[in-house]
């Protein structure tokens, strides 16, 4: 059995947004010199700060090697900032720098055109019910802990 025609499925459909999404966010953030990851990974730590290497990675979906990574690219530029040492046990919690707040805040308004842009067929009702529909749709699949 298979799961129909591709142009109604429902997971080629989501996976299709979320390539066409990343492809925009991609060509929206290269002026600033910032990936994807990197982006995310400021967005995470403006509003929830001191997270883990560890906490960064399941919170942005890359690996704790490639948020190794993410994070020394951000610390070698400047815009974000890690103790030598871990204040407890072996985290060394993260960061924004006064100069990574101020990319993230010019990062921030063009990946929220992107979302405005993304989000342009639907009224304001469509875009609550989507948002809605998508955290359900990711709780369906999310093991309980």
């Amino acid at each position: 059995m298979t799961v129909g025609p591709l142009d109604q499925s429902a997971g080629y459909l989501l996976k299709r947004a979320a390539t066409a999404l990343r492809t925009a966010m991609d060509a929206a953030l290269r002026p600033l010199d910032l990936t994807v990851p990197q982006y995310s990974c400021l967005e995470v730590l403006s509003q929830r700060p001191g997270l883990s290497n560890a906490e960064l990675a399941r919170a942005v979906f890359v690996t704790r090697q490639s948020m190794n990574l993410v994070l020394r690219g951000l610390q070698d530029r400047g815009l974000v900032t890690r103790p030598a040492t871990a204040p407890q046990g072996r985290a060394l919690p993260s960061t924004l720098t006064p100069a990574g707040r101020a990319q993230l805040h010019a990062a921030s308004g063009l990946v929220r055109e992107v979302q405005d842009r993304m989000l342009a067929p639907f009224s304001e009702a469509g875009r609550e019910r989507l948002v809605h529909d998508l955290a359900a749709c990711a709780d369906a699949l999310t093991p309980e802990e």
